[in-house]
């Protein structure tokens, strides 16, 4: 009877070490993430609308804090952060955005053109066709925002809508 209480007791404590082990693991998925390894802008190449030129780490403005948002057209968050970002553009008087999807080029271009992001010529959009930043940045949800300041440095990331607010805390 006493060998049974034992044994019993054994296979007790091994599981609860088993289990508190599993639940003690970190997100090693998002430690590793590129974009926290190597907290500057990256080298890249997108296509802008709306022409498809290609647009790269060398066209951005130099001394200005840069933003990517990694979009869908078809989110609501992100069309919502779109929205937030217009109405406030002017707040952002020392900021460029790139705003990316991955998605077909005439699914961003009617999102360009619903939002009339030509009017905002600090928001460049551009298509990501070697779906590059959702894999530096380990995008899990949409809208996905990154802040980069005026030397390049990464500063902090957003996954979902972002108030204007809370991003120019940032700057």
């Amino acid at each position: 009877m006493k060998i049974y209480k034992v044994k019993k007791l054994f296979i007790f404590c091994a599981a609860l070490l088993i289990s508190a082990a599993g639940f003690s693991q970190t997100d090693s998925a998002e430690q590793d993430a590129p974009y926290l390894k190597y907290p500057t802008i990256p080298e890249f190449t997108l296509f802008k609308a709306p022409d498809s030129t290609a647009f790269t780490r060398e066209d951005l403005k130099k001394k200005k804090n840069t933003i990517f948002i990694v979009f869908s057209p078809e989110c609501s968050h992100c069309q919502n952060e779109t929205e937030m970002l217009t109405q406030n553009i002017k707040r952002f008087r020392n900021t460029q955005f790139v705003m990316l999807t991955y998605l077909p080029f005439n699914e961003m271009m009617d999102f360009y053109h619903h939002y009339h992001i030509a009017n905002y010529p600090q928001i460049t959009m551009a298509r990501d066709t070697k779906f590059y930043f959702p894999i530096y940045f380990r995008v899990r949800n949409l809208p996905s925002i990154f802040i980069y300041d005026k030397t390049g440095h990464l500063k902090k990331s957003f996954e979902g809508d972002v108030k204007p607010e809370t991003l120019l805390a940032e700057l």
